[in-house]
């Protein structure tokens, strides 16, 4: 499929997404949901179970460094490499960070901690996927993002932390 036909598909979607009454009240709720996506959270939880979880805390901590590490670099080339630009004529309810939306970036932080913290605490695999599919999906109801820049930022998220396994052996 051309690139131009997913650009359509893309648009129809966050038009069907963005098209009902309730965008107010939905982006109310979904820039929350975004904000816990920013990184800080992040660092919060690493440095938590850094200080009180003594069996893997530690481990936990480094790899997400190394992960994190390694993917911002690709994740700004990648930006600077398709340079998308954002939703246009749909309503937007908060200040994209950027110029450009693919890959999604909050996406791809939140699809790289959700699958650290599963790997090494399999008891929330379920909860944060359902979290990082909330940080995704919002940026798509705030009117930053197209689908496939959520799923592309997903897979590279998810991409990455099985990069860093491999690559420090955690497998």
């Amino acid at each position: 499929m051309k690139l131009q036909g997913i650009a359509a598909i893309d648009y129809a979607l966050s038009n069907y997404c963005l098209a009902h009454r309730f965008n107010r009240q939905v982006a109310f709720f979904c820039k929350g949901i975004s904000r816990t996506g920013d990184g800080h959270l992040y660092f919060l939880v690493g440095l938590l179970l850094l200080c009180f979880e003594p069996d893997s805390g530690a481990v936990f901590f480094g790899t997400c460094l190394f992960s994190f590490t390694l993917w911002l670099p690709i994740y700004m080339l990648l930006k600077r490499l398709f340079k998308r630009n954002r939703p246009t004529n749909l309503p937007c309810f908060i200040k994209p960070s950027d110029q450009y939306s693919l890959p999604s970036g909050h996406s791809a932080a939140a699809f790289l901690m959700a699958t650290q913290l599963a790997w090494f605490y399999p008891l929330l695999f379920a909860y944060v996927f359902i979290w990082a599919s909330g940080v995704a999906i919002s940026r798509v109801l705030l009117g930053v993002h197209f689908v496939s820049d959520i799923l592309v930022g997903a897979g590279l998220g998810v991409g990455f932390a099985y990069l860093t396994f491999w690559l420090t052996g955690a497998f």
